[in-house]
């Protein structure tokens, strides 16, 4: 059940007397980049909302926002107006509780993968011992099919592998919130597709609430429980499509009436966005 806290309080259920907030709150979020010729406004009252387990994608014209709002959930931005909540609390800073992979994987080629994967949990303060670093570390990668690759070198794997390895570094600290920023974006068609049925595995074994910023609408549709279309610059939340929860995706799904319907829909959308985009600069 749902009930209203004391004004200036996000929204919050109650399940058995417990305080239940949203995973994920956004609330009036307004922000601009500072240009030589003024203000850019990128988001414009921006609103969402995701519970925890979530899984969101975000798509929307490029240079509407997309990657603005990962820096404002993951803390590495503050924005203008309104505010980033994450379980009831106002994100102020970087949160050792949220992961991320880009579409540039940025592994250190002097490290191993091991060496890699582990990075965080040598940064995040946590009381795990060597031998449990290198255990989780091995998990993650034997899960992502990488398993024998430990002791190699970014430089001497495929793009699909080190970008596997970029997701298991992002998960290895365990957070609750995992931000995607085009992660997939930069590999081909067939290494693309076995990555989204690795992300539903994962998500099986590694519960946590998504965000993916992605320009593919079939992704979208293939790995989040909801997609939300951004309008044109400055952005404001325009379509919301909820995905039906059919049981384990497979690829053959993508090929169903149920998906082409919804392909055409967030096309639609997205047409809509970009009749109303600026012509400005773009902004990523």
């Amino acid at each position: 059940m749902t009930g209203a806290g004391r004004a200036g309080e996000p929204a919050r259920s109650t399940i058995e007397g417990k305080l239940m907030y949203p995973m994920i709150k956004i609330e009036g979020v307004r922000h601009a980049y500072q240009t030589p010729t003024g203000p850019l406004p990128v988001l414009d009252g921006l609103e969402m909302s995701l519970d925890e387990g979530g899984f969101v994608a975000v798509v929307g014209p490029s240079g509407c926002g997309k990657s603005t709002l990962t820096r404002l959930v993951s803390g590495l931005m503050k924005p203008d107006e309104g505010r980033v909540m994450l379980h009831g609390e106002v994100v102020a800073g970087p949160r050792s509780t949220v992961g991320m992979a880009f579409q540039n994987p940025v592994l250190l080629e002097w490290r191993s993968i091991l060496q890699n994967v582990m990075l965080p949990l040598e940064i995040v303060s946590n009381s795990l011992s060597k031998s449990d670093r290198v255990e989780r570390a091995r998990y993650l990668l034997s899960l992502v099919g990488l398993e024998g690759f430990e002791d190699k070198r970014p430089s001497e794997l495929s793009g699909g592998m080190r970008q596997r390895a970029s997701l298991c570094r992002a998960l290895v600290h365990k957070p609750e919130v995992l931000i995607l920023d085009e992660p997939f974006g930069a590999l081909d068609a067939f290494t693309r597709e076995d990555l989204w049925q690795t992300m539903h595995k994962v998500k099986e074994q590694e519960p946590f609430t998504g965000v993916l910023i992605t320009h593919d609408l079939r992704e979208a549709i293939f790995l989040a429980n909801q997609v939300i279309v951004l309008s044109g610059r400055p952005a404001r939340t325009q379509y919301v499509l909820d995905v039906p929860d059919t049981g384990p995706r497979d690829l053959e799904h993508l090929y169903t009436p149920e998906a082409a319907e919804m392909l055409a829909t967030l096309r639609h959308q997205i047409e809509i966005a970009q009749g109303r985009a600026s012509l400005d600069q773009e902004v990523a």
